[in-house]
């Protein structure tokens, strides 16, 4: 740090060590790879910006030639309804925007001040955190990429898009785009799972869905790819914590999504509050100029995190506000949420020589930019009659058609499911009336969640079977040590045909701020698991979390155990479906289940070591108490259906470094009686590379609906962007040699073809 601010080269140097302590010219970053072929790499370069980049340019620099520093500083703090008591609205420099306040006639009282009572009228910008619906709650986005089904993805996006533009929100912080192994990390609710390509196509689907062509349409929403970036791989899955990462890592792992949804032409990005690798992602000039701005074209604006500026003193890389305020501007950061250093200070860094104005011109122009493209200048107010209170019946559709695309089948000996016709069914668990916990973390901000709540699990089943006797026996709180209820549990089993056990987290228990160092079933959960099993009638165990679990008891106990996730406002309608067969569970698992907590992380795309695990050879990579592997691979998911995936093939057995494609092909057929989806899965590993590869490397799927005996052949291309990777100088590179292709239907696929590089 000089004079309070990080400089390129200390930056640069924290994230790649010697290998980049040169500049941006030796990582490699924005120079062609010796070894790669110069026309087909997907070397990160500078993005031109499109075609409609020109006239918002023009229109942001006609107004910013016009505005004060006061003014142009107001621009760059965004506050929340806290802030707006102390906030002068309508004085010399008045906010940029406004973020977590809810409801049409705020907003719009609001925006009336800023456009008719400030000096320029400059638009406020209406931020929320509209993660998986405003009104209408779909499931958690961790669900939604159970589906495998970047529609799913798409659709929600499209909904809440509609329902929040409509109330008066114009900017969502979302999609989550952070790759995690760590289940214990609460965030994984949030986001995709372990999987950079998997996160890569349903970011793109969900910043096509809020975005849509043109985001001042008013059905949409610019979006914000968050949190920019490795947030997922924070030390022992505690919020806000550290990220050590290589320079590949963080390439090839952590910021793949992120280049996708800037190719998707995503408005905004929120910086995260880790650190990486000693520099915290708030002043991290190599991340947020060098890579996302420079590298990647991005040409819409970077928001801070909840006072990530300020946290920039506790990170110890400033030692004021004013070395806070001077390290996030010049790394990039054009947007300060909720402390106030950009305004405070941002004058006197000015004279003294450590921000520059072109640095604010910068930061204010991309804020003006993304006003424009929103249209607020010619479209500030919403009309209030318009504000979506409720659901709608075409959205409560989409999201119980989601939730059930989402949901993932873990076990069903002796076929226990689909339900047959029967004359009683034991709802026991702490789950079975629940409402809230229903939708999961990051709901109830939008006016519906309060007017809306989800359907429980006893009104689905009584509604899908009206003929039967439903029971319902709580038997336990979701986090409580009170036993009291188990014996009523147990009667009510052993007084049932088949019992569904509705278990798992709160809304609570995941989500931000909430890791947790156990990730079995909270409180006595599991001790009901067990009671109920001693009364021997078959249960369907149905979970309800926002993380994977530590499930070996459930295994033990259970007949058939189905995830759910947090479904959303349809939760009951949907489990319901599953349970009796109106829908055949086709979804797979986007993260790896660990048999316990002591074998995280465990992810299927690890590296190989010198001494793989091998039960038979004592001094190999295992635990001695436990078998290797996931106790659920990723990937893996059943159905009430069987399929068969055969017949691999290749259009070719070599691949030009140069250019050019190969196509890989197979044949799912529907070996069962019933219709279903089947997920037909590519995975790549490289055997030997100038870098270990991972053991797979996810890089195509196809989810496939087919009925009984019919059959589908799926095809795959693939590039030398498939198989090339980042070197630890940010060099893309594509290398010669053998390529094994796997084609299944999780990450253990063993059907296997080869070809070469060359």
């Amino acid at each position: 740090m000089t004079n309070g601010r990080i400089s390129r080269r200390s930056a640069l140097a924290g994230i790649g060590g010697t290998a980049v302590l040169g500049g941006v010219a030796s990582t490699g970053l924005l120079a062609s790879p010796a070894t790669a072929a110069p026309a087909a790499t997907p070397t990160p370069s500078r993005r031109p910006r499109p075609a409609r980049g020109t006239a918002l340019d023009h229109k942001a620099n006609s107004l910013l030639q016009k505005m004060t520093l006061a003014e142009k500083l107001g621009q760059l703090q965004l506050v929340n309804l806290e802030d707006l008591a102390r906030t002068s609205m309508a004085g010399p420099n008045p906010c940029g925007g406004v973020f977590s306040v809810v409801g049409a006639a705020k907003l719009n009282a609001l925006q009336k001040i800023a456009v008719e009572h400030t000096r320029l009228g400059i638009p406020l910008i209406f931020g929320l955190d509209v993660i998986h619906g405003y009104t209408t709650n779909f499931p958690i986005p961790l669900a939604q990429a159970s589906s495998f089904d970047p529609n799913v993805a798409r659709t929600d996006a499209e909904v809440a898009a509609a329902e929040a533009r409509a109330s008066g929100i114009n900017w969502t912080y979302a999609p989550m785009m952070d790759v995690t192994h760590e289940p214990r990390w609460g965030r994984i609710a949030e986001g995709n799972g372990e999987d950079p390509y998997l996160t890569a196509t349903l970011a793109v689907a969900k910043v096509t869905g809020y975005q849509g062509s043109d985001y001042s349409a008013p059905d949409r929403l610019a979006a914000c790819a968050k949190h920019y970036v490795a947030y997922g791989g924070a030390e022992g899955g505690r919020d806000y914590n550290t990220v050590d990462v290589s320079i590949q890592e963080l390439h090839n792992h952590y910021l793949p999504p992120f280049k996708a949804a800037v190719e998707a032409g995503v408005a905004t990005v929120m910086a995260s509050f880790n650190a990486i690798s000693g520099v915290p992602a708030h002043a991290n000039v190599y991340t947020l100029r060098d890579v996302l701005k420079e590298a990647y074209g991005f040409d819409g604006f970077v928001v801070s995190d909840w006072t990530g500026i300020q946290e920039l003193i506790m990170h110890g890389v400033a030692g004021n506000g004013a070395d806070a305020a001077a390290a996030g501007l010049t790394a990039g950061v054009d947007m300060e949420m909720v402390s106030t250093n950009y305004v405070e200070f941002a004058q006197q860094l000015l004279a003294a020589g450590r921000i520059t104005m072109s640095e604010i011109n910068d930061a204010v122009r991309r804020i003006l930019r993304v006003k424009y493209a929103l249209g607020l200048f010619d479209n500030p107010y919403v009309d209030e009659a318009g504000e979506v209170t409720s659901v709608s019946a075409s959205a409560r559709a989409h999201a119980r058609a989601a939730a059930g695309r989402s949901m993932v089948l873990l076990k069903n000996e002796n076929s226990l499911l689909p339900l047959k016709k029967t004359g009683s069914i034991a709802v026991i668990g702490p789950l079975g009336e629940a409402t809230y916990d229903l939708n999961g973390t990051w709901s109830g901000l939008g006016t519906g969640s309060q007017t809306t709540p989800p359907v429980t699990v006893v009104e689905g089943i009584k509604a899908a079977a009206p003929t039967a006797t439903v029971t319902f026996t709580k038997g336990c709180e979701i986090d409580d040590p009170d036993t009291s209820g188990f014996a009523a549990a147990v009667a009510a089993a052993r007084a049932a045909d088949v019992v569904v056990l509705a278990v798992g987290e709160s809304a609570a228990e995941s989500g931000e701020a909430s890791a947790r160092s156990n990730i079995g079933l909270p409180g006595v959960q599991e001790q009901l698991v067990a009671a109920v099993a001693q009364a021997g009638t078959p249960i369907v165990a149905v979970l309800f979390n926002g993380r994977p679990l530590t499930l070996q008891p459930v295994v033990n106990a259970a007949t058939a155990i189905l995830e759910a996730w947090a479904p959303g406002v349809e939760a009951g309608n949907a489990v319901a479906d599953i349970l009796f067969g109106r829908v055949n569970p086709g979804g797979k698992l986007p993260v790896s289940f660990p048999r316990a907590v002591g074998q995280v992380p465990i992810y299927y795309n690890h590296l190989n070591t010198g001494r793989p695990a091998d039960p038979n050879n004592k001094y190999t990579s295992k635990y001695l108490d436990l078998p290797s592997g996931p106790l659920f691979e990723f990937g893996f998911g059943l159905s009430y259906t069987d399929f068969a995936i055969s017949d691999l093939r290749l259009s070719s057995t070599r691949l030009s470094r140069r250019g050019g494609s190969v196509t890989v092909s197979a044949t799912v057929r529907n070996t069962g009686d019933r219709a279903g989806d089947e997920v037909v899965q590519l995975y790549l590993h490289d055997p030997v590379a100038s870098i270990s590869q991972p053991v797979r490397r996810l890089r195509g799927y196809r989810r496939v609906s087919l009925t009984p005996g019919q059959r589908s052949t799926v095809t795959f291309r693939l590039t030398p962007q498939d198989v090339g990777f980042y070197d630890n100088n940010a060099n893309f590179v594509v290398e010669r040699g053998q390529i094994e292709v796997y084609v299944g239907n999780s990450s253990s696929a063993a059907m296997k073809a080869v070809f070469t590089v060359v």
